[in-house]
């Protein structure tokens, strides 16, 4: 988010933190917008893509392990996250939370 206000905010931004010559692709960005902000997506998703692969991807529910990826080495489908749940609060938990979304819902 905030490569994206910077790219918005123009070289007036950088000024105001005290940098009074802002570098040339900085300002290739704030004249090219979108191609920049096109480009920041997707190095930004290739590096949470590549966070994800580290393998670095746990559940806990109440502070117990219930899924580690390093484990298994894969990660665990919606069905699984379902069961895994319902097997730490009861059947009824995954139920119980849809009857609260649904409750608060109607107030607003």
């Amino acid at each position: 988010m905030a490569g994206f206000a910077a790219i918005f905010a123009g070289p007036g931004a950088l000024q105001a933190v005290g940098i009074n010559n802002p570098p040339a692709f900085y300002l290739w960005a704030h004249d090219n917008k979108f191609t920049s902000l096109l480009l920041l997506h997707f190095v930004v998703g290739q590096i949470e893509t590549q966070l994800l692969s580290t393998g670095a991807f746990e559940v806990y529910i109440d502070d117990k392990l219930t899924w580690s990826k390093l484990e298994t080495g894969r990660l665990p489908s919606a069905d699984e996250v379902k069961m895994l749940v319902q097997d730490v609060m009861g059947p009824r938990a995954l139920f119980d939370i849809g009857q609260e979304e649904d409750e608060t819902s109607f107030d607003s």
